[in-house]
């Protein structure tokens, strides 16, 4: 990959990152007042910027490698993209339903309840088959927040953009990183 496009993805990675870390924050007890209006649109945010990534690299495939149209489309996966403007989809509704409990579909309908069912297993700790993986992302998360408030020095930064408990752990991440520590040989 050329520098100039690793440099432009690493930047646009990052901003659908931070775009993905406020649609957590405005989740959280003290900004509940808007967050219909801030997931959403910090979620499309980070959807369009993946967009973008997407593009570029489809762009760069199309005018710089011999890759034909279809093989670009495959991986594109052109065939799973709609249209936010469609709106939700039963799909959407039924796994809503399954998050919040509510009546399932009826038994003939298998598709309404395999999405009803995916909805359940969010609710019950969300759809990751190894509980493990997600730990081990959260702290990952935490250490690289902690990395990114130690390079910046300003820890008390991390309160604007990050909800509290992970501020918490970042901060503590930061602190033991400000430690010197002993070289390995």
């Amino acid at each position: 990959m050329p520098e100039p496009l690793q440099q432009a993805l690493h930047q646009l990675v990052s901003e659908a990152v931070m775009n993905c870390q406020e649609v957590l924050r405005y989740t959280e007890p003290n900004v509940a007042h808007d967050w219909t209006r801030m997931t959403l649109y910090r979620a499309t945010d980070a959807s369009d910027t993946l967009d973008m990534a997407s593009l570029l690299i489809a762009a760069y495939c199309q005018q710089h490698t011999d890759i034909s149209l279809d093989t670009l489309a495959s991986y594109l996966q052109t065939r799973q993209q709609r249209s936010r403007a469609a709106g939700p989809r039963e799909s959407d509704r039924q796994k809503i339903a399954g998050m919040l409990g509510t009546a399932p579909p009826p038994e003939n309908d298998s598709n309404a309840r395999r999405w009803y069912s995916w909805g359940s297993g969010y609710a019950s700790g969300g759809p990751m088959s190894e509980a493990d993986e997600q730990q081990v992302f959260t702290e990952a998360w935490h250490v690289l927040h902690g990395l990114r408030a130690r390079l910046c020095d300003d820890v008390d930064a991390l309160d604007n953009y990050l909800p509290p408990p992970v501020a918490a752990l970042a901060r503590k991440v930061a602190e033991v990183l400000e430690e010197p520590q002993p070289a390995t040989v």
